[in-house]
């Protein structure tokens, strides 16, 4: 039982007043009393006042109790709140990010990272690829423009080791790091090909060319 509700019970009591009687004339059910007086709700501080007057009883110390006990409350909830909004937001962070990945930007040297894009996982891949081997590389010269690839262009690539079949490549060869176009010719040898607005190809020993990324898709800058 609370000290509110005992308080009112024992001014009842002391009036001589049943709980039906007492509810009655505060135009409360009788259930609800009884609950307050029990403890089990919180009576507001119009229903104190009004019991005060009909018990002819001072009730000022109880309405201050249950002040204290409805501002306390309040508190609790207040504080409670923002933490179950932290918990939901902490799900929602989690849940993205399981469909979700930040796919890096880079440069030629694949070590300065220049921004990211959100990109969709399904089945742990992003576009069919591995998710840890898949980047973007922004183009860093105009030696392919002829191939619609300008510098400051970026394409989505993904890491390999050797060459399966023809396409673009970020490959190290000479001691440079290029984005060439490569067919393979068969018996260990490669052509590469480059297109700065005149077409120059190089046919050289797979051996001599470290194949770094394939390149699947240009987004080029408007």
């Amino acid at each position: 039982m609370s000290r509110v509700g005992e308080n009112i019970k024992q001014a009842r009591e002391k009036s001589g007043l049943t709980v039906k009687a007492l509810a009655k004339k505060l135009g409360v059910a009788e259930k609800y009393l009884n609950e307050v007086e029990m403890g089990r709700k919180v009576a507001p501080e119009s229903l104190i006042d009004k019991a005060g007057k009909v018990l002819k009883a001072d009730l000022n110390d109880i309405s201050m109790v249950v002040t204290d006990e409805v501002l306390m409350e309040e508190r609790k909830t207040l504080k409670e709140v923002p933490k179950r909004n932290v918990e939901s937001s902490e799900v929602w962070t989690d849940a993205f990010s399981s469909v979700l990945r930040s796919v890096p930007i880079y440069d030629y040297s694949l070590s300065n990272k220049k921004g990211s894009k959100e990109m969709p996982i399904h089945s742990n891949k992003i576009e069919n690829y591995p998710q840890d081997k898949v980047f973007y590389l922004e183009i860093e010269d105009d030696e392919m423009n002829g191939f619609r690839m300008l510098k400051g262009d970026v394409a989505f690539a993904h890491a390999v080791k050797d060459i399966s079949n023809s396409g673009f490549f970020l490959i190290d060869y000479k001691g440079k790091r290029k984005v060439r176009q490569i067919k393979v010719l068969g018996n260990s040898k490669l052509l590469l090909v480059s297109n700065a607005g005149s077409l120059l190809t190089e046919t050289m020993e797979l051996k001599e060319v470290d194949v770094i990324a394939k390149l699947e898709r240009l987004e080029i800058t408007l």
